[in-house]
């Protein structure tokens, strides 16, 4: 995950499933977010649920650079902050859209497998 570490856990996957896995990714949660705004009248705080979305998807595309700056804790707190919006889109569009908030499911499961390896790091370089 950071290029410029020679240090990895254990549990860390290869390199190059990384690509494939956030393209696969990013397409449901595009799908989801492209439901719930196609469904809007269905969608109860539609306006909560699309800036759960959007605050989630921002921090999604910050944490890399973060990260890989070496900063684990900063990063460590982004990614729980992403894990916890992502949570909450899903469950609020769960009861008026189950199929978009299950579309994000796999998403919160490899940010969450994503926040193990957060915090390997950060405790390897505290």
């Amino acid at each position: 995950m950071t290029f410029d570490s020679e240090y990895e856990p254990f549990f860390e996957p290869p390199g190059w499933i990384i690509g494939p896995i956030w393209m696969v990714l990013y397409t449901t949660i595009a799908i989801s977010f492209y439901l719930v705004i196609t469904n809007r009248n269905e969608v109860s705080n539609f306006t909560l649920v699309c800036t759960f979305f959007v605050i989630q998807l921002a921090l999604n595309l910050l944490w890399p650079g973060v990260f890989n700056s070496s900063e684990y804790l900063s990063s460590l707190i982004m990614i729980i902050f992403m894990v916890v919006f992502s949570a909450l889109y899903a469950y609020m569009t769960y009861d008026s859209l189950p199929n978009a908030s299950m579309l994000v499911w796999p998403y919160i499961a490899w940010i969450s497998f994503a926040t193990l390896i957060n915090i390997a790091y950060y405790l390897e370089f505290r």
